[in-house]
């Protein structure tokens, strides 16, 4: 009897033994990501194409920005509160720098992927219409109903590094 238990144990035990080997040998064929040590970004897409001009009379109006990014050694957001993300305005080169959340290291040699959603609001002067005429900016216009303009977005990690730079698609503001 005693030698039977045995058997039966023996049995459980390659029950759970072989898919556990296939599983490592699996893992070990999986390659980690090779990604360089800059920062690298693709633009994924926006929440709108038309944004009202922000005033104290406006609608409150959000643009959400969302791009894809790599970092070969994953050392994304700086803890002290330093700026770096860098939206830059296709009209004028004005340049707004916004926050990265830190994302930990993941551990040597493992690189960081993710996408990130930055929201600019319209309120109360953060996207305006600029004009040709040498009229106030966010100011009300009917000579000037639209105003366009996009936004190239670059990010630096903690060792200095600038990554690529990525264009959004074309923003309308309504300026009246």
């Amino acid at each position: 009897m005693f030698k039977t238990r045995i058997q039966l144990s023996m049995k459980h035990l390659s029950f759970f033994l072989l898919p556990a080997l296939a599983i490592f040998i699996i893992a070990a064929c999986v390659k980690r990501p090779d990604y360089p040590i800059e920062p690298v970004l693709n633009f994924t897409g926006m929440n709108k194409q038309v944004i009202a001009q922000g005033s104290p009379n406006a609608a409150a109006d959000t643009l959400a920005i969302t791009f894809g990014f790599t970092d070969g050694d994953g050392d994304l957001g700086y803890a002290d509160g330093t700026l770096d993300i860098f939206l830059t305005d296709s009209r004028d080169g004005f340049e707004e720098t916004l926050k990265l959340p830190v994302i930990s290291e993941q551990g040597s040699g493992n690189g960081v992927s993710g996408e990130i959603t930055v929201l600019v609001f319209n309120k109360p002067f953060n996207i305006c219409c600029t004009y040709p005429n040498g009229q106030v900016p966010c100011t009300p216009s009917t000579v000037f109903p639209i105003d366009t303009f996009s936004y190239a977005i670059r990010i630096r990690d903690r060792a200095g590094h600038f990554s690529n730079s990525v264009q959004t698609g074309v923003v309308s503001i309504l300026c009246n």
